[in-house]
This record gives C-alpha cells, sequence and structure tokens, in this order.
C-alpha cells in the first residue's frame, strides 16, 4: 500500500521551495521510502489579470528581510530574492510541468524550477528559458516548446487549479496532503517525518 503525499505549491513562492527541501529531507530519513509517492500539485498565488510582485518593492524587500532570508539561514538553503521584475505568472511554467508529469518527470521538472528561480535568477515566464530547463532535466526541447507555444496542456492546468481551489479548498502555499492529514503551510523536518512514519504505519 502506498503512501500518498500531494504538495501543493506555486514556484515563485519561497516558502514553497522550503517546503521541497524540508520534505526531501524528512523522507530521507525514513524506513520505506519506497512505499511514498510524492505528487506536486499546481497553484497560482497570482494569475492574470492580477498584478504580480515587483521584488524592489517594499512588501517583498520586508518580506524577505525579516522572514524569508532568516529561514533560509535556518534551513541552510541557499537562496535570493530574484531580480526578474515584476515577477512572472507561472501558468506556462505549469503547463510545462503538465508535459513533464505525462513523461515522468514532475518532480525532477519542479525541483528545476524552484532552484532556476530563487538560486539563478531565471525568468521562468520566458517560453525559451523554460525550454531550455526542460531540456536539462531530459525532455524534448522540441516537444515542449510547441506544447507550451500550442497551449497544449492549458485545460489540463486549469483543471488541476480547480481541483486546488474547489475541491481541495487551498488558500496559502505550500499545503501538504500526506495520506488523509491535511497539513497548511511549512512544518519543522522531524514533525513532518513523524507524521509521514505514522501515516505509513496505519
Amino acid at each position: 500500500m502506498m503512501l500518498q503525499i500531494k504538495v501543493y505549491s506555486d514556484y515563485v513562492c519561497p516558502y514553497c521551495y522550503f517546503g521541497e527541501v524540508v520534505l526531501e529531507r524528512a523522507l530521507a530519513g525514513i524506513e520505506g521510502r519506497e512505499k511514498v509517492n510524492v505528487e506536486w500539485m499546481p497553484f497560482e498565488l497570482r494569475s492574470k489579470p492580477t498584478p504580480t510582485l515587483k521584488p524592489e518593492g517594499d512588501y517583498l524587500q520586508n518580506t524577505w528581510r525579516d522572514s524569508v532570508y532568516p529561514m533560509a539561514d535556518q534551513l541552510g538553503i541557499e537562496m535570493k530574492l530574484p531580480h526578474v521584475s515584476p515577477q512572472p505568472y507561472t501558468h506556462l511554467a505549469f503547463e510545462g510541468f503538465q508535459f513533464a508529469k505525462e513523461k515522468g518527470l514532475g518532480e525532477k521538472y519542479t525541483d528545476r524550477m524552484f532552484r532556476a528561480f530563487f538560486q539563478e535568477e531565471l525568468d521562468i515566464g520566458d517560453v525559451a528559458i523554460l525550454t531550455k530547463l526542460a531540456g536539462e532535466v531530459g525532455l524534448d526541447e522540441t516537444e515542449f516548446r510547441e506544447a507550451l507555444e500550442s497551449r497544449k496542456y492549458k485545460a489540463a492546468h486549469q483543471q488541476a487549479l480547480k481541483h486546488a481551489y474547489e475541491e481541495i479548498g487551498v488558500q496559502a502555499v505550500p499545503t501538504f496532503i500526506i495520506g488523509d492529514k491535511i497539513v497548511r503551510g511549512l512544518l519543522p523536518e522531524e514533525d513532518l517525518r513523524r507524521l509521514i512514519k505514522l501515516e505509513l504505519e496505519e
């Protein structure tokens, strides 16, 4: 019996990147890791036409200074407030995720998106950049680019968002569903590991 973990996140949310790293660390210390299946689920904090945030604005400057950077230091995660201004919309990156997921590379793609944005300050709303990143995780670049330009996975992405908003009621990210337990926000690694172990034992 597999334990299903679903993680709702947005690629431009620093706490979601923390969530990815903390979950990976929590799973690394678990006996029976092969019985855990992690599924990444899309969530857009800001979708069109809502304006995205600007890194030079007070909100992001203050949030990163007071919360994000201290947490990154505490967790030992290298990251920086990306200079991309305004921040990119993530619908195209998530349509690319649907492509990657179909090819069995959804998890690798998700990790690459987080690192590209928060460590390399790349514009993950740009088709050319997304295509290059897709190639780096082993996806066919020509096929990937055609999928984005034709919006082949737009409906699949919209359906995933509808599921998050309406069926699960996700209001903030990261949100974890571990078995039948819902965890909103970031748990310490030890607490997350303990919860996963309990669900595996059940």
